[in-house]
């Protein structure tokens, strides 16, 4: 029995030992400190050893890029799956495809027609939609083999969607509103005004977020009825929305800065500063990540304080932001190209 413990003891001092030296080395190594990857432009570096089995040396280290269609804007995951919006050439919507790239490897697993100009998309668990801006439609293609199930009219020039777990949101920009289809046949449940030249959506569990491009403003619709709850003051030409599960995240194109607002009642709770012309952005559980198209790089953000643990290097414009889980996948409009980090 003393034996038992005694070598119990031993196993323990030898993990304690182990572990306080991966954390000085990780943590102070100068070796440690110097090695950042080369696409980090500048960051907080803080180094766990329990990500030692993930190889997670670093807020963020840049995988590699994938070769898309033309004009990558906006993206969705669908469990296992990247799907990639092409836009054209300049943001001119001459774009008539999407791409669907398997997310552990970025192997090009098909390109598929989806209207005119598909601009949006979003994954409701079965099924991608993708919004037509030329067209002022929404397609859904089945996301197993990206079949087209349906085109669906919406408002004028549609360019964001969001899904709320029964119904597909879009934002319509040259109509001012919203439009709510069901998802199970695309059935128009209504058309529900906002602000002028609405963009990035986001649904926070029980109401959708809009973001009013000329309102400088947000708009809360109550997503059972649309009716509005709210309109609140951002920055200047906010574009892209995300909730983090307690907060809405706002990037606000003109400001270079991101706006935090409670869910519950819109307060705004900071400002923060991030790159040139943030564009889109993502929630990983933990941090925002935001897409500086006049930077060519992304920045991460705290999410419970705003504060900027780095900036990482990717391709140029980049626009769409997504979290697939485990990585971080950039649309970069002008290099057609996304990156994974």
């Amino acid at each position: 029995m003393l034996k038992r413990l005694l070598k119990g003891i031993g196993l323990l001092a030898t993990f304690v030992v182990v572990a306080a030296a991966l954390t000085m080395f990780f943590n102070g190594s100068s070796a440690a400190q110097q090695g950042a990857p080369e696409n980090v432009v500048s960051g907080v570096f803080t180094f766990n050893p329990l990500q030692v089995a993930l190889l997670q040396w670093y807020p963020a280290n840049l995988t590699t890029s994938f070769a898309v269609g033309v004009g990558p804007s906006e993206m969705a995951f669908d469990g296992a799956n990247i799907w990639v919006t092409n836009t054209g050439v300049d943001n001119s919507n001459s774009g008539s495809r999407v791409t669907k790239l398997r997310a552990n490897d970025g192997t090009v697993l098909g390109s598929f027609a989806a209207g005119a100009a598909p601009a949006g998309a979003a994954f409701d668990g079965a099924s991608i939609w993708v919004t037509d801006y030329a067209g002022n439609m929404a397609t859904k293609l089945r996301a197993s083999d990206g079949d087209v199930l349906g085109t669906f009219p919406t408002g004028g020039g549609p360019g964001f969607v969001v899904f709320d777990g029964a119904n597909i949101w879009t934002s319509n920009s040259l109509t001012g509103n919203v439009t709510k289809l069901r998802a199970s046949d695309g059935a128009v449940l209504g058309t529900f005004a906002v602000g002028s030249n609405p963009s990035g959506m986001a649904f926070d569990g029980a109401n959708i977020w809009v973001g009013n491009v000329n309102g400088n403003s947000v708009t809360k619709l109550r997503a059972s009825d649309g009716a509005v709850l709210g309109t609140f003051a951002v920055g200047a030409y906010p574009y892209d929305v995300a909730f983090d599960g307690t907060n809405i995240w706002v990037t606000n194109f003109m400001s270079n800065n991101v706006t935090k607002l409670r869910a519950s009642d819109g307060a705004a709770l900071g400002t923060f500063t991030v790159g040139n012309g943030p564009y889109g952005l993502a929630f990983d559980g933990a941090h925002i990540w935001v897409a500086n198209s006049g930077g060519n790089n992304v920045t991460k953000l705290r999410a419970h304080d705003g504060t900027v643990l780095g900036t990482f290097a990717v391709g140029s414009y980049p626009r769409g932001v997504a979290f697939d889980g485990a990585n971080i996948w950039v649309a970069n409009h002008n290099s057609n190209t996304v990156s994974k980090l």
